[in-house]
């Protein structure tokens, strides 16, 4: 511990380094349930690349694992620390370095809130379109990290689609910049792309290229009700199959509704089984909101109800966001999963988990980007209640089986880490395990980047 601390002073700053084992503590583990962490023998806050880098030189010199954060609101313990290691958080590294509209690009530090990023294209008339859940406090370097996603998927695509180039800091403390700041490249391997989801398991991202779009007109949405979740589910694939292009396709069930009407009094329906949410932001959005709505009431929607504005838009949207956290209120701990099927077999999904909650006699709310396939079952459970917790873990699992049993994949945006390593394997099988395996150490041989993760 001495010497690691003497050498990290050498080339960082005073106020860069914590060793209060009250703030450190802190430090240990992001939002997930169920996912073990160590304590950090120090953590520090690096504002510099050249800072980054000696870190990483030291950790190689000693041998000290090293796991990278941005601000830890992940759900699958990909941020956990691992005993003894640094944690090196990136939130003070947090400039937007360049926004170019001729080339619709921003150059950013990892530390960037997306929210910012997001508000600050936009004064340009530019657009960046990944919203996470949590874009008002997650980080660029999180979002990069973990491959998120968020509302707009079902139109815009994830984070991975808005990568163009990277700067990486190696175990070794050497620098590599991936991509390009073009439209388009296909020189080499697509190292960009490798570690978009990587989970810091190869390299500190310190700066990235960030692809922007030209700011769309603003959306309009419509709520529509349903009787069951399998008719919302229906209606999801009639709006897909006939070739509309929403901007966002949301799915809320009862008991999330019921959760977010409590946290926010927002007078959302109760009584209905699933709540569908659709946007557009096209030039017409009535028109194309019209269309849909047409297809809801014909899936079987007993109500359907269009925004006359975008402030009333919003509104709904809000309902949507604070869906998860509506939902980690209703008992002391929550576990929430990640579940990505085919849109086909949304429907069985959102059925199969349903009969898994009887199952298990447990709350497990569902909300989903339903244009996507993305379901996230929030399994509510007590903490403190030792049975509950057994069955909460064991419905999270079988949750999983369902997804990977109808074609799905056990992450579509939160990522693995602790969390669901495991099902990694499964899902990989052995040769794509072990592919995997032999890049993580090619670049990290020592395996001092976020051990434990992933796999």
């Amino acid at each position: 511990m001495d010497d690691l601390l003497e050498q990290l002073r050498a080339g960082l700053p005073a106020e860069a380094l914590i060793t209060d084992p009250d703030i450190t503590a802190s430090y240990a583990h992001d939002m997930a349930s169920f996912c073990d962490a160590g304590v950090p023998a120090v953590i520090v806050l690096p504002r510099t690349v050249e800072q980054v880098q000696h870190v990483m030189r030291t950790a190689t010199a000693l041998r000290v694992p090293v796991v990278p954060q941005g601000a830890r609101t992940g759900l699958s313990g990909a941020a956990n620390a691992t005993e003894g290691c640094i944690v090196l958080s990136l939130v003070r590294m947090d400039r937007i370095l360049e926004i170019s509209p001729v080339d619709r690009i921003a150059v950013v530090e990892p530390g960037v809130i997306n929210a910012v990023v997001s508000r600050a294209v936009a004064e340009q008339g530019l657009y960046y379109p990944p919203d996470p859940s949590s874009w008002e406090t997650c980080t660029i370097g999180g979002n990069i990290g973990t491959a998120s996603g968020g509302l707009c998927c079902v139109k815009y695509g994830v984070t991975a689609e808005y990568v163009l180039g990277l700067d990486v800091v190696l175990a070794d403390g050497r620098l590599l910049t991936t991509g390009r700041r073009t439209a388009k490249g296909v020189a080499g391997y697509d190292l960009t792309r490798l570690f978009v989801g990587s989970e810091g398991s190869l390299g500190i991202v310190v700066k990235a290229v960030l692809a922007l779009k030209p700011a769309p007109p603003r959306q309009l949405a419509l709520a529509a009700e349903f009787p069951s979740a399998a008719a919302a589910c229906e209606a999801v694939c009639e709006i897909m199959a006939r070739g509309h292009g929403p901007s966002l396709l949301e799915l809320m069930d009862r008991t999330t509704l019921r959760a977010v009407n409590k946290m926010a009094n927002m007078g959302l329906p109760e009584s209905t089984e699933a709540l569908l949410l659709a946007a557009f932001d096209t030039p017409d959005p009535a028109a194309d909101l019209a269309a849909v709505a047409k297809l809801c009431r014909a899936a079987g929607a007993t109500e359907v109800v269009p925004a006359e504005s975008a402030a009333e838009s919003e509104l709904l949207l809000q309902a949507r966001r604070m869906s998860l956290t509506a939902l980690e209120a209703v008992k002391s701990a929550t576990m929430i999963d990640d579940v990505c099927v085919p849109r086909s077999r949304l429907g069985a999904m959102m059925a199969g988990t349903a009969a898994i909650a009887e199952k298990y006699d447990l709350t497990i709310g569902v909300c989903a980007h339903a244009g996507d396939g993305n379901t996230h079952p929030v399994v509510c459970f007590d903490h403190a209640d030792a049975d509950e917790s057994r069955r909460a873990r064991e419905s999270f699992d079988e949750i999983m089986a369902l997804g990977l049993e109808l074609g799905g994949t056990i992450t579509g945006e939160h990522g693995v880490g602790v969390l669901k390593k495991d099902w990694l394997a499964r899902e990989l099988g052995p040769v794509g395990l072990d592919l995997q395996r032999s890049v993580k150490a090619a670049f990290d041989p020592l395996g001092l980047l976020n051990p434990g993760k992933l796999f």
